[in-house]
């Protein structure tokens, strides 16, 4: 029989994402397709707590707590995590005229106060070290999934936009070589969708992002390979609560209705307590796999 794809091996890793791991989802607009998939599986993940972030150096400014310019509003903490999936999407940077600063944010201001400039292989995989580091500051045993957006920039041009992916790639590669602790991976989300699923039905109408089933599909992937049995097993059961927490009734003052909704939270309950009690082990010492 043929085969109609070509698909693309995500070898596993020698640790598993746990139920009471603390996830940050970081980087492009990919970033947050994972990341709500995280939160909607009641994870405790956090998404772009600054905004989304595209390149390396921004990601990092994230990681440290530290976007420039800085948003309205009070400082922010930076975000420890157990697990971080770091999301690149380009190797552009715009640094701010007066200051010589990569600004994470544009915030409207006249395109003349900017320069654009590109990060060669060499400054992004040096600043996806420090992103490591970052990471390793505020908790030692942090892992991380690093990918690439599959999202085109046809603002580049196609040839360009390639190129700067095949930056960030070899930028990953070259970390991932020198990283030998085994908890820093790659995730092919890029390859996946260029590779194995190579058409577009997959894509939204613009023809550039992917669409929600593939943003679905490639959270399929990613959990197969990454999570625990633990972690498969408490999003499975979430699924149902998930779906009598978000239901709308015709007749909500009805009795039938608020025993229902005294059930659901009942329910939500017992799972909370079974997956996240008040006093619960770290990751390093549970079990491989557990």
């Amino acid at each position: 029989m043929m085969q109609w794809q070509t698909p693309v091996d995500v070898p596993s890793p020698s640790w598993r994402i746990l139920p009471t791991d603390r996830i940050l989802c970081v980087g492009s607009c990919f970033a947050g397709h994972i990341g709500r998939r995280f939160q909607a599986d009641h994870f405790r993940a956090v998404v772009n707590p600054f905004g989304v972030m595209y390149n390396p150096v921004s990601v990092l400014h994230t990681l440290r707590g530290q976007p420039y310019p800085r948003r309205d509003g009070p400082a922010a903490p930076a975000t420890p995590c157990d697990v971080a999936i770091v999301t690149l999407g380009t190797n552009h940077v715009y640094e701010e005229l007066a200051t010589g600063r990569v600004v994470d944010n544009c915030q409207k201001r006249p395109q003349s106060e900017f320069r654009e400039r590109l990060l060669d292989v060499e400054a992004c995989a040096e600043t996806l070290k420090a992103i490591v580091a970052a990471l390793r500051r505020q908790n030692s045993s942090a892992r991380a999934v690093f990918t690439v957006s599959p999202i085109r920039y046809r603002k580049y041009g196609y040839h360009a936009s390639q190129l700067s992916k095949s930056t960030l790639l070899l930028a990953i590669d070259r970390l991932l070589s020198e990283e030998d602790s085994g908890r820093m991976v790659y995730f092919p989300a890029y390859e996946i969708v260029n590779d194995e699923l190579r058409d577009y039905r997959f894509y939204a109408p613009d023809m550039l992002h992917p669409s929600e089933p593939t943003a679905d599909y490639l959270y399929a992937r990613f959990k197969q390979a990454y999570f625990s049995p633990s972690a498969l097993r408490m999003a499975e059961e979430w699924a149902p609560i998930r779906e009598a927490l978000g239901h709308r009734p015709l007749h909500p003052d009805s009795d039938a209705y608020r025993q229902f909704a005294e059930a659901t939270q009942q329910r939500k309950q017992a799972f909370e307590s079974r997956y996240f009690p008040l006093s619960t082990p770290q990751p390093d010492s549970l079990p491989p796999g557990s």
